[in-house]
């Protein structure tokens, strides 16, 4: 293959990567039986005005199985996080000692971890179109080389073929960590 082509290869398997990365990250931020600060990863808190991430506003540790803290460096936005917990939609129910907040995670029924399956199902499959859409513009990018005359005929099928190639082990990748991730949200 010519060397443009391996950079558009090389740029899509970069960004592949990186739809991959960001999916597994949204993985974390879905709830399973245990407790895990990335929980709160998706917590945004109205913080004199500024929608502030809750990390940056407070330490979360996970002391036990089944239990969270949240210790706020600004005492005075304990009330504020609190807000922000319970509207997050997590099922969580914080309560504080005007110090700490405290966040019990209930058992999850068999409901529940269903819902729950859906949703990470559903950012399976945001994952996958992520991985889809790099994969026409590359597509699109070597149809337009061909064209213009920038490359051949073989060295544009050559690339087709290994971008596919990469498309499929990517794809592969995140449906392994969807189930992974099922196993763990059904796990009693």
């Amino acid at each position: 293959m010519s060397e443009i082509t391996n950079e558009l290869i090389a740029d899509a398997r970069e960004r592949m990567g990186k739809s991959v990365e960001a999916t597994a990250q949204e993985f974390t931020s879905v709830r399973t039986g245990r407790a895990s600060p990335a929980l709160l990863d998706r917590v945004v808190v109205d913080y004199y005005g500024a929608a502030t991430p809750l990390k940056q506003l407070a330490t979360i540790h996970a002391p036990e199985a089944r239990m969270l803290t949240v210790q706020p460096f600004d005492q005075s936005s304990i009330k504020s996080i609190e807000k922000a917990i319970r509207e997050a939609d997590l099922g969580l129910n914080p309560g504080n000692d005007g110090r700490l907040i405290r966040l019990i995670i209930p058992e999850l029924n068999e409901e529940r971890r269903r819902e729950l399956v859906k949703v990470v199902r559903h950012i399976a499959e945001e994952g996958r179109v992520a991985i889809r859409n790099v994969r026409r513009d590359i597509m699109h990018d070597l149809r337009e080389l061909k064209d213009d005359g920038e490359v051949g005929a073989d060295d544009e099928h050559r690339a087709e073929v290994e971008l596919q190639k990469l498309t499929d082990e990517r794809v592969h990748e995140l449906d392994a960590l969807l189930k992974h991730k099922e196993a763990e949200i059904l796990e009693v």
